[in-house]
């Protein structure tokens, strides 16, 4: 498995996250972070591929039924913001939480910026202060932002496509992407003319030609190309 050929020395602690909602014009981006602590190698290898053989893969080649099914299969159900959740698999606690970053953090920090510091934030959530030795995967190419703060004790794993190669990570996705979709379910009820249920917030023609018609919603990132222009004062 991808990520047993990082983790060298046991207990370990170890942390993938992900997230869900940089291309969208409007919406939180959404960080899914996943924890365990593995004990030992075949106790690691065996939850890894456990997951794996439940169906966990990248969030992006499952529908929505998809998503839901193998989360409810976990005992995961309700998915509130900033509040832990555990899975058990295989005898070991997987500990899960996800972070959002609304529209006003996007907008004041940048899109990037609010992604990396959401991801900071979501894996010191589920992390156990602790823990002499922790390894954090992070889909994508970008480290965390941490300044001069960084855990002393903590290995960083950026990796490039990592929802496809890494179970944890794609798991990480599908917490993170079945959040945000029931979140901007939510927000259609609120604004239903921009269609969000339909495309979550992506520049489709249909939500542009909303914004274009209605203006930009209180949810809708005014520093986004496709909002900003449409803005009234």
């Amino acid at each position: 498995m991808f990520e047993s050929k990082y983790i060298t020395n046991y207990p370990h602690e170890v942390i993938a996250v992900d997230e869900v909602g940089r291309g969208p014009l409007s919406g939180p981006v959404v960080i899914g972070a996943v924890r365990l602590r593995a004990t030992d190698a075949a106790a690691f290898t065996g939850v890894l591929r456990t997951l794996r053989a439940r169906g966990i893969r990248d969030s992006k080649v499952l529908n929505a039924n998809d998503r839901g099914g193998l989360l409810k299969k976990l005992g995961v159900s309700d998915l509130p913001f900033r509040r832990p959740g555990v899975i058990e698999v295989r005898g070991l606690l997987v500990d899960y939480v996800t972070w959002d970053m609304d529209h006003e953090k996007i907008d004041e920090m940048n899109i990037l910026a609010a992604s990396l510091e959401g991801m900071k934030l979501a894996a010191q959530a589920i992390s156990d202060p602790k823990t002499s030795s922790t390894t954090i995967f992070i889909d994508g190419n970008h480290r965390l932002r941490w300044g001069n703060s960084t855990p002393s004790s903590w290995c960083e794993i950026p990796v490039i496509k990592g929802d496809t190669k890494s179970v944890l990570i794609g798991l990480a996705s599908i917490i993170a992407k079945e959040k945000r979709d029931r979140y901007m379910r939510e927000m259609h009820d609120l604004y239903p003319h921009y269609g969000f249920a339909a495309h979550f917030g992506y520049p489709t023609k249909e939500h542009r030609r909303a914004i274009q018609e209605f203006g930009p919603s209180p949810i809708h990132r005014k520093t986004f190309k496709g909002v900003r222009e449409f803005l009234r004062s």
